[in-house]
C-alpha cells in the first residue's frame, strides 16, 4: 500500500532541519553528550552520510547515548546497527507529541535501512483521519484503509500514538467513536454522548452539538499540527481569536486562547503512555443492534425498540413513561407518558400491566404495528407479569424482554437462566439506554406531577399521555 501521496506535506515541516557541528569532525559517541536533554528526534548515518537509523527520544542526550555502550554492542537489537554510526544529528522539538510525530514522517519520507521492518510491517500502528465523513473521525489502527483516509504514520510505539492521540483530543475534540453521523439526520439530536462529550474532549457530533463546518475546521487545525506546520497553526488561531473577540463571541475567543495555551504547554504533559485512557464505552447503535439480533436470535435487526418503566409519585401515587427507539436512536415524537389509573398503593407488576394493556390494545385498535423488541424494566417476577397480560389479551406479543438493573441481565421468556454479557457488549449498552431513558422520562413525568400538585400549575405533559 502507497501512502506517500496521501500523507505528504504540502511545505517542507519548519524546523526539521538536522542541527549539524561546524566544528571538526568527533566521533558519534562524543558528539552525543553535547546533544539537548530535551524531546527530539535522532538520526544516525553511514559512511557515506546515508540517514540509517531515525529514533525519538524524550531526552536526546540520554536515549542516543545509550547506543554507544557495551550492552548496545552486544544486544542483538542494536548490535549490527552501532557497527555502522558513523554520525550522529538531532532535531529538536517543543515535545514528546511533536517528536513522536515527526519520526513517523521521517521514516515515511526518508526510509532508512534499519527502519525497514517498521516501514514495511503492516501490524504497526497508524493514525488514521477519514476523509469522506460529514464528521471525520480520528482512529487508532494497525489495519489501515486505501481510501477515503488520510494516514499518519506508521508509528513504532502503540502505547505512545495512544497516549498522543488523547493528548491532542483535549486540545482539538476529535471524536474517536465509530458512529455513521449525518449532519441531516434529526434522530441524532436525541442521541446521549459519550463521557468525552462531558469531560469536553469531544465536541459531540453525535448529538449535532457542532455543525460539520466547525467541527471539520477543528479537524483541518489537528492536520496543520499532524504535519508539522505549527506556526501556521499559531498564526490562524491567533487571527481567529481576534476576530471572535471584535465580534464580541467572548466564549469562541476564549476557547480559542485556551487551545493556544494548551498547544504551547505540550511538553509539559510528562510520559505519553499515562495519557493513554480507556475505551470510553459509547453507545454505538449499528453495533448494538446487531449484537441484539445475534445474542436473541432474532430473524431480523430489531429496528425499532420500545421501554417501559413505572416511576411512584410520594403519597403512592404512580406514572410510567415508554420510550421509542428506531435505529438505535432515541424517537422523541413516540415517548408516551401513562397515570396508572386501576392499581392502589405501590404494585408494580399490576402497573406493567396495565401499561403493557393500554398500549397494545391501542396499537391493536388502531391497527399500528407492534415494536420489533419490548424492553421492561425490571427482573424476571416483571417479565412474567408482561407475558402473562398478552396472553390474557389474547395478543401475540411482539419480542419481549427484560433488563434487571443489580446485575444487568437480560430475562427472556421460556428461558430459566438470564443473558450474562459482558459490561462492554455494545447490545447491553443498547438497552441500557434503552432503560435509562425510559426512566428518565418516567421520572421527569414524576416531577412534573409533583410541581403541579404542589403550586397548582398546569402540566405541559398531556399531549403524550395515553
Amino acid at each position: 500500500m502507497d501512502h506517500t501521496a496521501d500523507n505528504s506535506s504540502d511545505d517542507a515541516p519548519s524546523g526539521e532541519t538536522p542541527v549539524t557541528d561546524p566544528i571538526a569532525p568527533v566521533s558519534p559517541r562524543e558528539k552525543v553528550r553535547q546533544f539537548p536533554t530535551g524531546p527530539g528526534v535522532y538520526l544516525m548515518k553511514d559512511t557515506q552520510a546515508r540517514v540509517i537509523y531515525v529514533g525519538k527520544a524524550v531526552n536526546l542526550r540520554s536515549r542516543a547515548g545509550s547506543y554507544f555502550t557495551k550492552a548496545a554492542e552486544i544486544d542483538r537489537r542494536t548490535a549490527e546497527l552501532t557497527t555502522e554510526i558513523i554520525d550522529i544529528d538531532y532535531i529538536e522539538t517543543d515535545s514528546e507529541v511533536d517528536a513522536l510525530l515527526m519520526e513517523a514522517r521521517l521514516i515515511k519520507d526518508i526510509q532508512p535501512k534499519f527502519n525497514n521492518l517498521l516501514k514495511d510491517d503492516k501490524t504497526f500502528p497508524y493514525l488514521q483521519i477519514t476523509t469522506r465523513e460529514d464528521f471525520p473521525r480520528i482512529e487508532f489502527t494497525r489495519q489501515p484503509q486505501s481510501k477515503g483516509v488520510r494516514l499518519y504514520g506508521p508509528f513504532t510505539n502503540a502505547g505512545q500514538l495512544r497516549g498522543a492521540i488523547a493528548v491532542l483530543q483535549k486540545i482539538f475534540r476529535f471524536r474517536t467513536c465509530s458512529l455513521d453521523i449525518e449532519e441531516h439526520d434529526e434522530r441524532w439530536r436525541w442521541f446521549r454522548p459519550c463521557l468525552l462529550a462531558s469531560i469536553n474532549q469531544c465536541t459531540a457530533p453525535c448529538n449535532l452539538r457542532v455543525s460539520k463546518e466547525d467541527y471539520k475546521e477543528d479537524i483541518r487545525r489537528l492536520r496543520l499540527f499532524l504535519d508539522g506546520k505549527k506556526d501556521r497553526l499559531f498564526k490562524d488561531l491567533e487571527k481567529q481569536m481576534l476576530v471572535a473577540s471584535g465580534e464580541q463571541r467572548f466564549e469562541r475567543a476564549a476557547r480559542l486562547r485556551d487551545d493556544i495555551e494548551a498547544l504551547k504547554t505540550l511538553n509539559l504533559r510528562g510520559d505519553l503512555e499515562q495519557h493513554a485512557q480507556p475505551e470510553v464505552f459509547y453507545v454505538d447503535p449499528r453495533k448494538g443492534l446487531a449484537g441484539l439480533k445475534k445474542i436473541l436470535n432474532l430473524s431480523e435487526v430489531p429496528r425499532r425498540i420500545e421501554g417501559i418503566d413505572i416511576a411512584h409519585l410520594q403519597g403512592g401515587e404512580t406514572v410510567a413513561s415508554l420510550v421509542q427507539f428506531i435505529d438505535g436512536l432515541p424517537f422523541k415524537h413516540g415517548y408516551k407518558r401513562y397515570k396508572i389509573k386501576s392499581v392502589e398503593g405501590i404494585d408494580d407488576f399490576a402497573s406493567m400491566r396495565e401499561v403493557v394493556t393500554r398500549r397494545f390494545r391501542r396499537l391493536t385498535q388502531e391497527g399500528e404495528s407492534f415494536p420489533d423488541l419490548l424492553l421492561i424494566d425490571g427482573g424476571k417476577g416483571q417479565l412474567n407479569a408482561v407475558t402473562e397480560t398478552f396472553a390474557a389479551l389474547n395478543i401475540c406479543p411482539p419480542t419481549t424482554i427484560s433488563l434487571a438493573k443489580r446485575e444487568e441481565e437480560i430475562y427472556v421468556p421460556g428461558q430459566q437462566e438470564p443473558h450474562r454479557l459482558s459490561r462492554h457488549s455494545y447490545a447491553l449498552r443498547l438497552l441500557q439506554y434503552v432503560r435509562d431513558e425510559s426512566h428518565r422520562f418516567a421520572q421527569h413525568y414524576h416531577h412534573m406531577l409533583r410541581q403541579k400538585a404542589t403550586f397548582g400549575t398546569s402540566s405541559k405533559g398531556k399531549r403524550g399521555r395515553r
